[in-house]
């Protein structure tokens, strides 16, 4: 296991670095410095993050260039002949309506609101609450205004149906995350880095796998709750350091 520890420590150094950010989706948010403009974009490139990453960013350079690249701004001053750009705006199964629901919900959030973090207390008022009910209670909190469409609900997972999440765990890896090296923002306080789960995409998976982290047959929430448990064993206060090392592992080394 130290053996082990060792070779991922060094894994995270060599990808936790600002050379992993421009063909990764965070360097969506990345082009941004007001820390309600990162929010917005890391949420939708988070969201919006499957396929090839550079389809990913080139999609949501074309969203955010139909909000003027002022996100924060846009949807606080947005009127509805503003929506009518987005009428066309489509990736994979996330369509128009999708888009105006996640623009709506996001423009009544930020004018009662100051930080998309507080979306994830909205019933526990500190962060210390374990992450599958902040997930849960993010979800039900962001389908909740009446119009809120059925189909919409799909792109943003819940432990509740045990999904894993790693997209939704993604974004709170970025705006979490605290440390010098510039990839993560580590601009939320009150979840902890401690909390985190590890987001289990495809590569991290496969890698997990083979690093014996990962022993479920399926990829679900519990098979995510493991991975974590796994890592944390390795640095309790900060265990999703280790998914640069996991992706990275999958992606450029096709380990």
């Amino acid at each position: 296991m130290m053996d082990l520890k060792d070779f991922l420590d060094e894994k995270v150094e060599q990808y936790n670095q600002p050379g992993f950010i421009p063909n990764d989706p965070i360097s969506i948010p990345h082009r941004y410095s007001k820390k309600q403009d990162i929010e917005i974009t890391g949420f939708f490139a988070s969201i919006l993050a499957w396929g090839q990453r550079k389809t990913i960013i080139n999609k949501c350079i074309e969203l955010f260039e139909r909000m003027d690249n002022a996100p924060h701004d846009f949807l606080m001053n947005q009127q509805e002949s503003d929506l009518q750009t987005f009428l066309s705006f489509k990736h994979r199964t996330f369509n128009d309506i999708d888009t105006l629901y996640f623009i709506h919900f996001l423009s009544w959030f930020y004018q009662n609101h100051d930080s998309l973090e507080e979306a994830f207390l909205i019933e526990k008022k500190s962060g210390d609450a374990p992450m599958e009910k902040l997930l849960i209670s993010f979800h039900e909190f962001f389908f909740s205004l009446p119009d809120a469409p059925q189909r919409t609900r799909k792109h943003i997972a819940t432990p509740a149906r045990k999904a894993a999440c790693k997209r939704i765990n993604m974004f709170l890896r970025w705006m979490v995350r605290k440390d010098d090296k510039g990839v993560d923002f580590g601009i939320w306080n009150k979840i902890q880095p401690s909390q985190l789960i590890c987001p289990c995409d495809l590569h991290v998976d496969r890698v997990g796998r083979k690093l014996g982290l990962i022993t479920r047959k399926q990829t679900d929430w519990l098979t995510a709750l493991e991975l974590t448990d796994r890592l944390i064993e390795f640095d309790p206060l900060d265990p999703v350091k280790y998914d640069f090392a996991l992706f990275g592992l999958g992606i450029e080394e096709k380990f």
